[in-house]
Formats: C-alpha cells, sequence, structure tokens
C-alpha cells in the first residue's frame, strides 16, 4: 500500500497575505491590526532545557515550538500540517516514511535545513550519551534499531533514519504506526544544528549561541524570571508572521500571576486559580475560556523494590483511590469542567472508548466503604505517607484536600511536600517519595501516548508500576487494527493493580487578552504557535 499525503501553501496567497499585512490589515479576517504585535505569557515554573532532544515536559514544550520547527506541525483544530516537509509519502505498510523538505527553509544563521540536520538530531534522542529522558519517544515511534541504541547495543548512527539527498528523508520503522507523522510534531523528532552544538556543547541554547530554525530566535533568558524570542527573519514564512516578540514570565504563585494578568502585565494567564473560573467567565466574558485538554491529572505511588511495604500491596494503593472524592476535587475546588477520572487515558483522546471501570459507577459511600475493608483486610494501621508535589497553589490544595480525606476516612497521616519544578522531577525521577503528584500531557492524539507511559521499563513510570499482561497489551496494540480492545484490558489492569490513582482529566481555563486573537482553542492538545497569534487593533 502506498499513499501519499503533500501539502503547501500557494504562492500567490502567500503574497496576498504579506500585501494586506503591510497594510495594517489581518490577511484572512481583515482586522485592523494593533501597531504593537507583542505578547507575552505566564509560564508557572522555569522549564529545565530548551534543547528539543532533552526536553520532557509541557512549559519548555511551548518555547520550543516556536524556537524549532519539525517535519509537521499543527494547525488550530490540532491537525498535522507541513512544517519544514511540504508532505510525505507512506509505503511498506506503514513502516517507511519519505518526507519532502521545503528548499526554502533555514537555520537563523542562514544555513539551509536539510535533511542530515533531522538525522543528527534523532541520532542525539537515542544516544545514551546524551541521557535524553525521551528516549523512549523514539522507542515508542518504533524507529528501526532505536531500542537497540538507547540499550547501548547499537552505534546512534545504524537508526532507521536517512537523508537521501538535502531535501528527502526516508524513516524506516519496526511496525506499520499510521499516526506516526502526527508524531513527528513533537520536540523530539525537531533538527538539530550541528556545528553549533559541536561548537558549545551544553550552552548552545544560549542566547548568544542558539541556531534555531522555527519561527523565533531567542533573544533574552533571565533563569526563574523570564524569557524573549523574537521573530526570525529567516525563517521561511516569516512574511506571514505577524508577533514581534514573545515573553515568557515564570510566576510561581498563582494569585500573583492573576494580579498582574488583571494589571495588563501579561496576556494569557494559565492555569487559573483553583475554583475562580465561574468568577472570573462571568467578570471577564470575553477574556476568560475554557476547553478540553489532553493531560490527566494522577497520582504516582512508589512502587520501588525498597519503597514503602505498604505500598505495594493493591489493596493498600486501591484504599488509597477509592478514599479520594473527585466530585470534591473537580467541583468544588477547581471549577473549571474537568471531569472525574477513574481510567487513565484522557476521554477526549480521538478514537478512544472509556473502558467500563467498576468503582467508577459506585456511589462515594460505597467507595469509601471499600476503601475502610480493602485497608482492614490489608492489616494496614496507622500508615505515614510522605506525598511530593511541585510549587503551584492549585497543587497544594488537592494535596491538601486528599490528605484530609485520607486522614479522615483511613486514619492515614500525610506529610505534604512541595518543591520547585527542577528539584521536584530530580526527587521524583530518584524514587525519594511515597506518593507524588503527576500529569501527563499528550505527545499526540492517541490513547497510547498515555497508556505507554506505564509501561514497566518506560521512563516516566517513576512510581515503577509493572504489570507483565500490561506491557504484552501495549507491545501488541502497536500492530493491532483494533487497539481500543487491547486499551480497555490494560485500563481494567491498572484499574485492578491502582498503579496510579487518576483524580482527573484536564479542561484549560485560561485568561486570554480580548485583543489576542487566533488562539487555538479547537486544539486539544494545547499546542499553541505564537506565529499564529496577532493582536487587533483597539
Amino acid at each position: 500500500m502506498n499513499t501519499k499525503a503533500t501539502m503547501y501553501l500557494s504562492a500567490a496567497a502567500m503574497v496576498l497575505a504579506t500585501s494586506a499585512m503591510a497594510e495594517g490589515t489581518h490577511p484572512v479576517t481583515g482586522e485592523a491590526l494593533s501597531d504593537n504585535q507583542t505578547f507575552s505569557y505566564r509560564l508557572l515554573d522555569q522549564f529545565p532545557t530548551l534543547d528539543p532532544q532533552l526536553n520532557e515536559e509541557t512549559e519548555g514544550h511551548h518555547a520550543i515550538r516556536d524556537l524549532f520547527e519539525g517535519l509537521m506541525i499543527q494547525d488550530g483544530e490540532g491537525n498535522v500540517i507541513p512544517g519544514v516537509a511540504t508532505g510525505y509519502e507512506a509505503s511498506n505498510n506503514n513502516q517507511t516514511y519519505t518526507f519532502t523538505l521545503r528548499p526554502e527553509a533555514k537555520w537563523s544563521n542562514g544555513d539551509p535545513v536539510v535533511a542530515a540536520d533531522f538525522v543528527y538530531g534523532w541520532q542525539r534522542a537515542v544516544d545514551p550519551a546524551n541521557a535524553s529522558p525521551y528516549a523512549w519517544y523514539m522507542e515508542l515511534a518504533s524507529i528501526v534499531n532505536a531500542s537497540e541504541i538507547v540499550a547501548g547495543e547499537m552505534d546512534p548512527t545504524e537508526l532507521g533514519v536517512k537523508a537521501i539527498d538535502d531535501h528527502t528523508l526516508e524513516v524506516n520503522l519496526t511496525k506499520p504506526l499510521p499516526y506516526f507523522p502526527a508524531m513527528t510534531t513533537y520536540a523530539t523528532m525537531m533538527p538539530a544544528h550541528r556545528a553549533t552544538i559541536e561548537a558549545h556543547g551544553a550552552k548552545w541554547t544560549d542566547p548568544a549561541n542558539i541556531v534555531s530554525n522555527g519561527a523565533y530566535v531567542l533573544t533574552e533568558m533571565v533563569l526563574n524570571e523570564y524569557h524573549s524570542r523574537e521573530k526570525n527573519p529567516m525563517y521561511w514564512d516569516a512574511d506571514n508572521v505577524i508577533i514581534e516578540k514573545t515573553t515568557g514570565y515564570v510566576i510561581n504563585d498563582v494569585n500573583q500571576a492573576l494580579t498582574r494578568y488583571k494589571a495588563g502585565e501579561i496576556d494569557a494567564f494559565y492555569p487559573l486559580p483553583a475554583g475562580q473560573y465561574p468568577t472570573l467567565l462571568e467578570q471577564m466574558p470575553d477574556q476568560a475560556h475554557a476547553a478540553p485538554r489532553l493531560c490527566n491529572y494522577y497520582y504516582q505511588i512508589n512502587q520501588w523494590p525498597d519503597g514503602k511495604e505498604e505500598l505495594k500491596d493493591p489493596r493498600v494503593r486501591k484504599a488509597l483511590s477509592y478514599a479520594i472524592d473527585r466530585n470534591v476535587i473537580v467541583d468544588q475546588v477547581l471549577k473549571g469542567g474537568q471531569w472525574p477520572a477513574y481510567n487513565f487515558a484522557h476521554l477526549k483522546t480521538a478514537g478512544f472508548e472509556v473502558p467500563e471501570i467498576d468503582y467508577a459507577s459506585w456511589s462515594q459511600a460505597e467507595r469509601d466503604a471499600k476503601a475502610k475493608e480493602l485497608l482492614a483486610e490489608a492489616g494496614v494501621e496507622n500508615l505515614e505517607l510522605k506525598l511530593i508535589y511541585n510549587t503551584d497553589e492549585n497543587h497544594k490544595q488537592i494535596a491538601t484536600i486528599m490528605s484530609q480525606m485520607w486522614k479522615q476516612k483511613l486514619g492515614v497521616n500525610v506529610t505534604l511536600e512541595n518543591m520547585e519544578w527542577k528539584t521536584y522531577l530530580g526527587v521524583r525521577k530518584s524514587g525519594d517519595f511515597d506518593v507524588s503528584r503527576s500529569a501527563w500531557c499528550a505527545d499526540y492524539n492517541e490513547a497510547s501516548t498515555f497508556l505507554s507511559i506505564l509501561v514497566s521499563e518506560e521512563e516516566h513510570n517513576d512510581g515503577k508500576y509493572s504489570n507483565a499482561r500490561y506491557d504484552e497489551l501495549m507491545e501488541a496494540s502497536t500492530t493491532s487494527e483494533s487497539p481500543n480492545e487491547m486499551y480497555t484490558e490494560a485500563e481494567q489492569i491498572l484499574a485492578e493493580d491502582m498503579g496510579v490513582i487518576p483524580i482527573y482529566h484536564y479542561t484549560q481555563p485560561m485568561l486570554l487578552s480580548a485583543d489576542i486573537k487566533g488562539w487555538p482553542f479547537n486544539n486539544a492538545e494545547f499546542n499553541w504557535y505564537s506565529k499564529d497569534l496577532y493582536r487587533a487593533a483597539e
């Protein structure tokens, strides 16, 4: 089977767009444009890195999408559209993908973006010497030899990707993956500029050194305060980029962030203070928004070999889960349209059929009674737990409420510890916790993006949950024509083991200045690009 997808923006359309903007109006809507084409937003935490191959979290990915561009990107609806590639051909039953790169694509220093830049970037991602926390993503993508290279059994040059010529990239997979092009929108699969990395090493992403190929370049970085990215004149579609400068401000305190938003210091603010969305919607109906977001909020339970013995008993883990009244959290605390979660994959994931989980249909009184029964069966009394979370008022409120529920219903004593983001990630990775706040946001819109992270040896399975049958199902799902059957069984295993504790499925309540237009509210992955935004004239 051979399928072909070729997508492009006509030269005539580009000329018309450029002409319209020169006249001060938006090329599509006809709106008058403001003379001030800047955009600013709140970051909850300082991202640890802007290296695409080393990134592992959402805040960094938002910035990286502006600075770098992959083969494919997304539009406002979440559809996969051309990035550096104008299109691709899928052959060999979706096991070989051939991407055609646009010849006008350039790096910010003027060098052409070529297929070898993708080969180099992807080899960096799997090279054990770089210890990428997202090396598993390349394995998940089933690229030939990725697993062997990550395991140190083969050289990175053996990865199943090659430059046929400067503008043709061939990727070979071990399994047919019809959604592989969507995976190329994520940071890990973006290109890398070899000369810059070899010249500057770990400092190659500093503003003075970085060479990137996206719509923006990094111009300022003050750690834990702010960073700025400005329009890249070398970007292949620069003539159609309206926002000239984007600035992200690190504001840990959610109430301070709200104050600064109301003062006009930032244009976009999310997540909102817990419980305030209804009031803000009433006060600012043209600025308050909420839409589904493909993220789940859950708690990991330490099941490391040297972890607390009580937590290795699934009856104890289920007792902890059952005792949580999720409706209190979503309806009385968050109030942003979130859904209580009893399964792991987000209920709005494309093509996903939410499985029937027994305890989801029980009343909270029934769950509470079963929780007490299970804890008694396990013979556990006076359980002491350390719960960690990264600094944020919303996380604090949820952790506090959950600890109170556990104390009142089960007699469990919980010590809460909050820490800044980078420290929290390190502590979670080391297993120095009993219970850890976690969240996962989709890297692509398919259920495996959630369920695969709980496979036994997966990098982000920090609680070390392990079930051989679960692993088998997730492996088999990658080649199945009916993966939902396997996803259903996998979710039921998770619920029976209570490998993790699902809490809620996200929406994204946010505030956005009324004059900022082009926000992709219909992109359920919440992947926004500054190049698609613009500020309308008042």
